[in-house]
């Protein structure tokens, strides 16, 4: 019998992976009600937290961290599922460290360092551009997962990995998709960061899309997500997607940077009398799973996250047995057709 893992954990209490490792960690910023009824799921399942990283200090043991960025976000679930699996098999303590959205993923590496006697990191999300004198100060080989651009200008590409989708390409596809379907007037979800992000590149691959087909690129039909929520919530989706309406801003179809935010669109939509596929198409990204069994069936680009996490993992492995070499590795995405897209109709918005 396959040993449980702490997503498994997480699943049975439903709660997030952060908040069993805060109750394993024994933090006091938990109720003693939801720590009670983890401990109570981890003695019934007989989990064993991995090797008992929580407690490891600076030993001799074979130890990896992982940085997640956004642990409460399912798209993370199954990666963090699969890395526990991979890494319990080498026979390594694995550490796994929420990180706020107001932290710096490499300053919490750093201080790791200072804390554990690490052999590799992993970062799952989290920001595409970092300082390249703090990256220098790592001493361990380094994966950015989720993200296939370069993290710095002023330093070398073989100083470090990253395994992602390529998020511009994959996003021109599925507008690509939209406008093969007959819409001209596709509207826009994403984030407005001015630095380098997942919602940036997913934007252009939209705006390249258009510009291909000689659409031009209307400013009102772009929409930024409220930088006061969490960002590819199901709620900044639902409320982005309200003002648009309530804009009156004509549109046939709308492309979410994240199922997430489409899911969120499309309660905002069918609450404004507005029906999927029939008056507007909505498409998402990622492919999670919460997007098959909604109705209607989510469009979306799904992100090969088990291939993904297994190659990140396969890769720091390799490294840090001296076996390969820093890659930067893309896998292909797939555009899956659901229920919520269809042909334009003369009675669009």
């Amino acid at each position: 019998m396959a040993e449980i893992t702490i997503v498994e954990v997480a699943r049975k209490c439903g709660v997030g992976v952060s908040t069993v490792s805060r109750a394993l960690n024994n933090h006091s910023d938990i109720n003693p009600e939801t720590k009670k009824r983890i401990l109570e799921v981890i003695r019934e399942t007989g989990y064993i937290p991995n090797n008992s990283a929580r407690n490891l200090k600076r030993t001799d043991a074979k130890c990896i961290a992982v940085l997640i960025k956004g642990i409460t976000n399912p798209f993370f679930s199954p990666m963090i599922e699969i890395i526990e699996q991979q890494t319990e098999k080498k026979k390594y303590a694995l550490v796994l460290r929420h990180v706020e959205a107001y932290e710096d993923e490499v300053d919490v590496a750093l201080e790791l360092e200072k804390e554990k006697r690490l052999r590799g990191i992993v970062f799952l999300g989290g920001g595409f551009r970092h300082s390249a004198d703090k990256l220098k100060q790592l001493n361990v080989p380094v994966i950015f997962a989720t993200i296939g651009s370069p993290v710095s200008d002023e330093i070398s590409r073989a100083t470090y990995s990253t395994v992602a989708v390529d998020d511009q390409l994959e996003s021109r596809h599925m507008v690509e998709y939209l406008l093969g379907l007959g819409h001209r007037r596709i509207a826009i979800i994403t984030e407005g960061s001015e630095e380098p992000s997942v919602g940036q590149l997913r934007l252009q691959g939209y705006m390249d899309a258009l510009k291909a087909h000689g659409i031009p690129v209307e400013d009102d039909l772009i929409r930024f997500v409220d930088k006061n929520l969490e960002h590819y919530s199901m709620k900044n989706g639902y409320e982005t997607t309200l003002k648009l309406v309530e804009d009156k801003v004509p549109f046939t179809a709308l492309f979410c940077i994240s199922d997430r935010l489409a899911i969120g669109a499309c309660r905002a939509l069918a609450e404004s009398g507005i029906r999927i596929p029939e008056q507007v198409s909505v498409a998402g990204f990622d492919g999670l799973e919460m997007g098959r069994y909604y109705t209607p069936r989510l469009t979306t680009i799904s992100q090969p996250l088990d291939m993904i996490a297994r190659e990140t993992i396969r890769l720091l492995f390799d490294i840090i047995a001296g076996e390969s070499t820093h890659q930067h590795i893309i896998f292909p995405a797939e555009l899956i057709e659901g229920e919520s897209t269809g042909k334009v109709r003369e009675q669009g918005r």
